[in-house]
């Protein structure tokens, strides 16, 4: 067997990445989409805010060289004062969520022994949280659509996005981040950066909102010389026109356009992405797997949540024990 004799060669690059190496960081590097990088950042600055440390490379290198039993206590007496801050289990099951990536993040790059694995970990506890994924019918999401004045820039940008989110059930963070290339007419096609995702899918346009999609076009090329020239949607005046549209504005639009047209239920891109599930399955007989192949879900039993609700048949099974 040959003898392997170390000359040294990598010593010197090894000392600067172990000095300087700041694994929060590469995590963060690791993640494509915008908002995935700001939500793990906020959670894991969470996590050490409440041990009253930053998450700088020294405190994360304490909390990596701690036991599997240690972090894990830390990590539950952190749950536990989540669950007491009145968040809601899906939240907590998030934040949770983002430290176990970076651990799994630091012992795939070999700088920890150990994983957060533990069954303690998991915030439900088994139990499976109501989620309201009702919407509105198409009737009323027909209003919202009908709301922009499509004779100005703002109303042609306006109606393109809730198009999309309508007729194409894509997510806030989704429809922000497509860029002007992203968009192909010739077959009606959409290149979507979906959640989770490091790369982009295809997804096709129906007939309205393609033409919507065009109809902006058409004024969106006045705005080429400003800030973010690639950005699909972007905002069309004051200090940050040209600017990329965010995923706040797009919640607001949904919001205010919703009490303008006198919807009183509370309204949010994902529920006007619920709706179209609904009326997807409603008008599929409930075939989970086309509602699957428009909602992009990756699990197909996710989907059971919006067709019980659809069927109500939770009051549908309680009928039956009537006396």
């Amino acid at each position: 067997m040959t003898e392997i004799i170390k000359s040294g060669t990598f010593d010197t690059h090894l000392s600067r990445i172990n000095g300087q190496r700041d694994i929060y960081q590469e995590m963060l590097q690791h993640k494509r989409s915008p908002q995935t990088k700001r939500a793990y950042a906020a959670d894991v600055k969470d996590f050490f805010g409440y041990f009253g440390a930053e998450p700088s490379p020294a405190a994360m290198k304490e909390f990596l060289s701690l036991s599997k039993v240690e972090a894990t206590a830390l990590v539950l007496q952190w749950r536990n004062h989540l669950t007491e801050r009145g968040l809601k289990e899906s939240s907590i099951g998030r934040k949770i969520g983002s430290i176990k990536a970076l651990v799994k993040f630091s012992n795939d790059i070999g700088c920890c022994e150990w994983v957060l694995t533990a069954e303690a970990l998991s915030c439900t506890r088994g139990v499976v949280s109501y989620r309201d994924t009702t919407g509105l019918p198409p009737d009323e999401i027909k209003k919202i659509l009908s709301h922009p004045d499509r004779s100005t820039f703002a109303g042609k940008r306006d109606y393109a996005m809730l198009q999309l989110l309508w007729g194409n059930g894509l997510r806030r963070s989704e429809v922000v981040s497509l860029d002007l290339d992203d968009v192909d007419f010739s077959d009606r096609s959409l290149w979507v950066l979906g959640k989770g995702k490091s790369e982009k899918i295809r997804v096709q346009m129906n007939k309205s909102v393609a033409s919507a999609v065009k109809e902006w076009l058409k004024v969106r090329v006045n705005y080429y010389e400003h800030k973010d020239k690639n950005a699909l949607f972007i905002c069309i005046g004051g200090i940050k026109r040209g600017a990329r549209l965010t995923a706040q504005s797009l919640y607001n639009l949904v919001d205010r356009t919703s009490k303008a047209v006198g919807i009183t239920k509370k309204m949010s891109p994902h529920r006007v992405r619920h709706s179209a599930i609904t009326t997807v399955l409603e008008r599929n007989n409930g075939n989970l797997r086309k509602a699957q192949s428009f909602s992009r879900h990756s699990d197909v039993n996710t989907l059971m949540v919006y067709d019980d609700n659809r069927n109500f048949a939770q009051s549908e099974m309680s009928d039956l024990l009537e006396f």
